[in-house]
């Protein structure tokens, strides 16, 4: 296989797989931690609507589902791609980020996890990802 092809399957199946992992964290959250009383967090009206009886305890999963979701896809990344592993291992980092970010404009968040979240979720863990991967920077 061309290297240029293994780079771009290496970050469709990081982008892929970290999506379903933060899909699985996201889904299994609300039976661990119950949301508030009356929201339905499958329901993005309900989500903006009810946002402001959140307790920290409910960003814990949000924030598990993206830290999660960016370094099990930026580990993919690195382990399938050719050349510049580290590098296509940030580039899911900053797809995540970019996800995150529109994610704070559509539902209503603290600001305090809004900045948690950008700032240890996405570009932190593709590192660690792509490290523990085996990477050299």
């Amino acid at each position: 296989m061309s290297p240029i092809l293994r780079n771009i399957l290496a970050v469709i199946a990081g982008w892929f797989i970290g999506g379903a992992v933060n899909m699985g964290f996201v889904t299994m959250g609300p039976s661990i931690i119950p949301p508030p009383e009356g929201m339905d967090p499958s329901n993005l009206e309900s989500l903006k609507s009810l946002a402001h009886l959140m307790e920290p305890k409910h960003f814990i999963f949000p924030f598990i589902a993206h830290a999660g979701g960016t370094l099990v896809g930026a580990f993919v990344a690195a382990k399938v791609a050719a050349t510049r592993k580290l590098t296509f291992a940030l580039v899911i980092g900053v797809i995540f980020l970019l996800g995150g970010i529109a994610m704070t404009t559509m539902i209503p968040s603290p600001m305090w996890y809004n900045v948690v979240d950008v700032l240890f979720a996405y570009i932190p863990m593709a590192y660690l990802g792509a490290a523990i991967a085996g990477t050299k920077s």
